[in-house]
């Protein structure tokens, strides 16, 4: 059996650590890296889609990333306990038009003692955005240690 620390129970420390690993590896925009962080029998709740494993979490984000374009998201910390962590996040796109948007969100997990997440509800709001209301301009990849988080451009 594989591990993905940090492992629950969580402490403060562990649980920031564990939504930065997360942000990283969604920035990374990498349907099969990303998919490892997730048990074979995830549960998944995303607006009106639901994934009940591994693979259809992958599909999703597969399908997600063709959409969403130039994708840069930020995530905060947000609640934990043992093994729950809570976040909530923003991230900016454009669609193939070329319209930019700021996505909103929150998102509820639950690891197991691997640290695979087994349950992911997360409810995203989308926001049309002109490009001159863009925050987040790092080039494509992990966001820089030095950028403003959420709290510190007042989203």
């Amino acid at each position: 059996m594989s591990t993905r620390p940090p492992l629950p129970p969580f402490t403060r420390e562990s649980a920031i650590e564990k939504v930065r690993l997360a942000e990283d590896g969604w920035n990374s925009r990498d349907p099969a890296k990303v998919a490892l962080a997730y048990s074979v029998d995830t549960q998944w709740r995303n607006r009106a889609e639901f994934a009940t494993n591994r693979e259809e979490a992958q599909a999703f984000l597969e399908r997600k990333w063709k959409k969403e374009l130039d994708y840069r998201l930020i995530k905060e910390l947000w609640a934990f306990t043992e093994n729950r962590i809570a976040v909530r996040y923003a991230y900016e796109w454009h669609d193939d038009s070329g319209n930019w948007f700021r996505s909103y969100g929150n998102e509820n997990w639950e690891f197991g003692p691997d640290g695979l997440m087994q349950r992911r509800f997360a409810c995203v709001n989308d926001m049309p955005i002109s490009e001159s209301e863009r925050l987040f301009h790092w080039p494509q990849g992990r966001r820089p240690d030095n950028h403003p988080t959420l709290s510190e451009l007042g989203l």
